[in-house]
């Protein structure tokens, strides 16, 4: 028991460490646009601070692609702490970077340079956790495994909400924007240390060992995997969609979308968004734990299906000014889609053969979040630019459950079968 304890902290506490340093800028996205990107207009300022976030992510599939490598050729183990470290230097660096006032042009330019080097970390950490955690669970657990990966990003945000809405709340504006918004980056190197510290401590996986000790390692991961499990590496990219665009269009932009255009105070919209995300925290690992009862297809259906039927009216519901009502529908969000959350990780890690799993599941799962994710925050933005009204971005959305509903019936259920 200790020791499936231990194995299940390692592999959640690196999501804990890299998804809060990841997306505190996506929470200060109003803040940053102002100092990075001044033009007076509100709208303009954060658009261009969300392309930035946008940009982050299209490290991702170069970054799924280095470290999915590593992963199935070195080991888990060897990807999970190189990540780490990544992303602790680089988000320590942000925290100290001159604004647009102090140095101009050359404060938006390194500021992307170092969302680039965040995103190549990203595309790394989570699905090489994800696998090192299925592929050390018990038969009759993977899905509950999985879901601690999927966990651990959650309550990273989750910290980074709760952080976000602390210091917008007890600063005065002066203060925020002139040196508060810093003090959520330094967290970086304290939390890239305790990372380091927890996976140099961590065994490899059983699955890999096994892999190493035949000699059956691929030559080249990604060659095989796209000349003889292309079709599988399809449906990952499809189910990932929904994951990507529901995730950073319900648990980051909603937040800005409350203070920026329903005009609820910063401090409020990220109230509303931590306790929406307490809720899905809770019900993940209920849910990964279901979906070793009853299978992780029936509750990928139920997810998307819903969000297709709810999306539209649920966002109307969000932006009408009341906050309670906005409270409401963000928990709505929660419960629909936690069940697809907390399923998917264990579902695209048993679709792939152990010998290139790491590269599949990586790149399976992060290429919709650069083309598609990343700029979840952007289009929703734009679309309520264009068309004016504050629950078009439900549209984006519906589109990617859509994707994901399809592919997912023609998901073969994997709960309970073996890993390949």
């Amino acid at each position: 028991m200790k020791a499936e304890r231990r194995t299940l902290f390692a592999g959640m506490i690196g999501n804990v460490l890299e998804w809060y340093d990841f997306v505190v800028y996506g929470f200060l996205a109003a803040i940053i646009g102002k100092l990075f990107f001044p033009s007076g207009n509100e709208t303009v300022e954060l658009l261009k601070s969300f392309a930035v976030f946008a940009v982050g992510f299209l490290m991702r599939p170069i970054g799924a692609i280095l470290f999915g490598y590593i992963g199935d050729k070195f080991g888990r183990k060897k990807a999970l702490t190189v990540s780490i470290v990544m992303m602790a230097v680089s988000t320590t660096a942000i925290g100290i970077l001159p604004t647009y006032e102090t140095v101009g042009i050359l404060a938006p330019t390194l500021l992307v340079l170092l969302k680039l080097i965040q995103g190549l970390s990203v595309g790394g950490e989570y699905t090489t956790s994800v696998s090192f955690l299925v592929e050390h669970a018990p038969s009759d657990k993977r899905g509950l495994y999985g879901s601690v990966g999927i966990l651990g990003a959650v309550i990273g945000i989750l910290l980074g909400s709760a952080s976000g809405a602390f210091i917008t709340k007890v600063l005065p504006e002066d203060d925020l924007y002139s040196w508060g918004w810093r003090v959520l980056f330094f967290t970086g190197i304290i939390l890239g240390l305790v990372g380091y510290y927890v996976r140099k401590n961590i065994d490899e996986t059983p699955k890999f060992l096994e892999l190493e000790y035949e000699e059956l390692k691929s030559k080249s991961p990604l060659k095989e995997l796209i000349s003889v499990y292309r079709s599988k590496l399809f449906k990952a990219f499809a189910l990932s969609t929904f994951q990507a665009v529901g995730f950073y269009t319900i648990f980051v932009y909603i937040a800005n979308h409350l203070a920026v255009f329903v005009k609820f105070p910063k401090s409020t919209a990220l109230t509303i968004n931590t306790i929406s995300m307490i809720i899905l925290a809770l019900l993940i690992p209920v849910m990964g734990f279901l979906s070793d009862k009853i299978g992780r297809k029936p509750i990928i259906l139920f997810s998307t299906g819903l969000t297709i039927l709810l999306a539209y009216p649920i966002f109307a519901f969000i932006s009408s000014g009341n906050f309670e009502n906005a409270l409401i529908g963000q928990v709505v969000f929660a419960i629909i889609t936690a069940g697809f959350m907390a399923v998917l990780p264990t579902t695209l890690v048993e679709i792939f053969p152990t010998s290139i799993r790491n590269s599949g599941y990586s790149i399976g799962y992060n290429l919709p979040f650069a083309i598609f994710g990343g700029t979840s925050p952007l289009i929703a933005t734009y679309l309520i630019k264009e068309t004016g009204n504050l629950a078009s971005p439900a549209f984006y959305l519906i589109f990617a459950a859509v994707v994901a509903f399809v592919a997912g019936v023609t998901l073969r259920e994997t709960a309970g079968r073996p890993l390949e």
